[in-house]
């Protein structure tokens, strides 16, 4: 149905919620500055920038005028008769009555403190030093467990924090997903260490510049479609994606010079992250509204494991990236073919480091932090024992020994920044990847063949079209069911993992 000419009150909601989407940006940019640029010494001036910024936004977003703004429209027929505006008034109801239960002093306490809570974590990584990063954490863990208290709701704190990246989603309905596909995993696993034959990691351990693997990584950006001209590409210590504004996408990554595929893989990554956001009908009158944001957390993470994954480390996509990396690293890939390439990328060997393990092994990753935030915040799990637990259920889970925490506990950014709840949209991510993938080779036939000539631009169409033009119209599960014709399932990414690891492991 198309979109009618919205009511006075609607007008005057979405002018307040572009009002207030613009009072974040800066926020966004001043949080990008802190993880790029920053001097150290700027760190308790930022804290205070954000704080403040932090309960503007607040105080905007939940004033009495916005309140009246949305029961106007929800009682206005013009309204509830456009599918795409009820929806956003729908969403903006759902936001205020959450955020109208939380005070403001707290929400500028958490940002202020997230935001020391970061620069502590960087230096406490860099000297795999938990003791000087756990006051801080202690600090995140129960500010965030004070604002689910204040939102209520859910059978547990979690949910709370979890309904804030994955909106509707419980707690149990992902350990009912996540404890058989982490069975599914392991077998799958062990089946392909016990019988198949590693593939030769060579290629990825060739030396690889920095300069020159930040050329390419620009290079395969522009390929796939994200636009350098309204975004960039920048240096930091835990990748990420900030869609700044209308304009404005910011992605960073990161380089080591004797494995270049972690830092291509990453800026896929978040590159998929770029495309959503630039996507996203950010501009005119519905910035600041639910239809200009996404579909949850899990969604923006299927877009950047699909962009990574089902087509980063696809033989086609080697076929035509090959030869214009070893262009760009001095013939140092000569001696390899594309199959080469492919096996290496998809080998499936228990890591350390999330951010580069493989496909076979990453859901265990997320499955781990999922356990040990949600003990957390329910109380069943202390600060102080948060190394030991994660050392014991990396070597349950994975096999693995840790050797200290930087390696461990502190790889991740997520905690210090406040994201409790975050962690498990990276597998939901790939179950609805996974599910839309195979969907979208039904629907363009020879899709794959057109990567080996650099053509992605179908691919992207077609998320821009099913995905991307929606932002928050719909709820993430039912843009699945609406898109695939079925609600989301884990069956496909067991699939696609299949497909991809076995015939790498000779096992056909």
């Amino acid at each position: 149905m198309p979109m009618t000419a919205p009511s006075a009150a609607y007008t005057d909601l979405a002018a307040l919620r572009s009002e207030a989407a613009t009072l974040t940006s800066v926020g966004a940019l001043a949080m990008w500055d802190q993880e790029t640029y920053m001097p150290v010494g700027a760190g308790a001036g930022r804290a205070a920038q954000l704080g403040l910024l932090a309960r503007l936004v607040h105080e905007r977003d939940t004033s009495p005028r916005v309140g009246e703004l949305i029961a106007a429209c929800e009682a206005d027929a013009s309204v509830a008769g456009d599918d795409r505006l009820a929806a956003s008034v729908r969403e903006m109801r759902r936001d205020y009555d959450r955020e109208v239960k939380v005070p403001a002093e707290l929400v500028e306490e958490i940002a202020s403190t997230c935001s020391r809570a970061q620069q502590a974590w960087k230096g406490a990584r860099k000297a795999s030093d938990f003791a000087s990063f756990k006051p801080w954490l202690g600090k995140v863990v129960d500010l965030s467990r004070r604002k689910a208290e204040c939102i209520g709701g859910g059978d547990e704190l979690y949910d709370v924090l979890l309904d804030e990246y994955e909106p509707g989603a419980k707690a149990a309905q992902i350990e009912a997903v996540f404890t058989p596909l982490r069975e599914r995993l392991g077998a799958f696993i062990r089946d392909v260490q016990t019988n198949g034959t590693k593939p030769d990691d060579a290629p990825r351990r060739i030396h690889a510049p920095t300069t020159a693997q930040h050329d390419l990584g620009q290079r395969v950006l522009k390929a796939i479609g994200f636009d350098l001209d309204t975004g960039r590409l920048d240096v930091t210590t835990h990748p990420f994606c900030e869609g700044v504004g209308p304009g404005d996408t910011r992605l960073t990554t990161r380089y080591r010079e004797d494995h270049f595929t972690d830092a291509l893989y990453g800026t896929m990554h978040e590159g998929g992250h770029g495309l959503y956001e630039q996507g996203l009908p950010k501009s005119g009158p519905h910035y600041g509204t639910p239809l200009a944001h996404s579909a949850g957390l899990g969604m923006h993470e299927s877009q950047s494991r699909m962009w990574e994954n089902l087509v980063g480390r696809s033989l086609s996509f080697w076929r035509w990236l090959l030869p214009i990396a070893n262009q760009a690293f001095c013939g140092a890939l000569g001696a390899f073919s594309p199959e080469d390439m492919t096996r290496a990328v998809n080998t499936c060997e228990p890591s350390l480091i999330r951010v580069e393990a493989d496909e076979g092994t990453y859901n265990l990753h997320v499955m781990l932090r999922f356990e040990l935030e949600r003990s957390l915040i329910r109380g069943d799990l202390s600060v102080d024992d948060v190394p030991g637990a994660w050392n014991e259920r990396m070597k349950s889970m994975l096999g693995l020994d840790v050797p200290d925490d930087a390696r461990g506990c502190l790889q991740d950014v997520h905690w210090s920044a406040g994201l409790l709840g975050y962690f498990p949209t990276y597998t939901l991510g790939n179950i609805y990847a996974s599910q839309l993938w195979e969907t979208i080779k039904a629907d363009l036939p020879g899709l794959e063949d057109g990567f080996a000539k650099g053509e992605f631009a179908p691919l992207l169409d077609w998320l821009r079209k099913n995905i991307h033009a929606h932002g928050r119209r719909y709820p993430a599960v039912e843009l699945i069911e609406r898109t695939t014709g079925r609600p989301p399932e884990p069956d496909p990414l067991v699939r696609h993992l299949e497909s991809r690891i076995r015939p790498a492991y000779g096992l056909g």
